[in-house]
């Protein structure tokens, strides 16, 4: 029994990284039953080291008969859930469209719930608690991606940061410096004496 709960686990919970073409769109397929929920969180990041911009995407899921759900125009991370209302293949696509930049990485983990009957005797089973206990770790790993992506962003910012006050300060010495010679030389040249043969 323990076996098949800690592989069902691994059934319900996927994670994913895909780089976004500039103008592309990704696109994937969940398999659901009527009144399964369906969770994506996601978080759109940068490959390029160098990078200080926050990057956004767009996401978009349909269902089986081609109707949209979500929408989401221009968004950097989030979560979007959705509750079948048919069964069959739900499609949710990330769009980098509107978008030359080519580094864009989404990183994104599908949460799977299947729909449990409240008036079911066995809803508050050990397997419903280890979903729910799923549910948390997978709040708390999401958070911690979500800081990683944050914490590279404003690393970037403070290196570039640093770099500019940098070769600032090195300019600043350089024209500090001149001015001090040209000092030294032109009161040299003031208190020169003169002859006259």
């Amino acid at each position: 029994m323990k076996i098949f709960v800690i592989l069902s686990l691994f059934c319900y919970s996927l994670a994913h990284t895909v780089l976004l073409p500039p103008h592309g769109i990704e696109c994937f397929f969940e398999d659901l039953r009527k009144n399964d929920e369906l969770s994506i969180s996601f978080q759109v990041g940068d490959r390029n080291p160098q990078s200080t911009d926050q990057l956004t995407a767009d996401f978009l899921i349909t269902s089986p008969s081609g109707t949209v759900i979500r929408n989401t125009k221009g968004i950097s991370h989030g979560t979007e859930s959705v509750v079948a209302n048919e069964n069959g293949k739900y499609k949710y696509c990330f769009s980098n469209k509107d978008s030359p930049i080519t580094t864009k990485d989404v990183t994104f983990n599908v949460h799977g719930v299947v729909y449990v009957d409240v008036n079911d005797p066995r809803s508050e089973s050990v397997d419903m608690s280890v979903r729910k206990f799923q549910e948390l770790v997978h709040d708390v790993k999401n958070e911690q991606g979500y800081q990683v992506v944050r914490e590279r962003t404003h690393r970037n910012t403070a290196e570039s940061t640093n770099s500019r006050v940098k070769w600032w300060s090195v300019f600043q010495l350089i024209i500090i410096a001149s001015n001090s010679l040209f000092q030294i030389y032109y009161l040299k040249r003031f208190f020169e004496v003169k002859t006259v043969v």
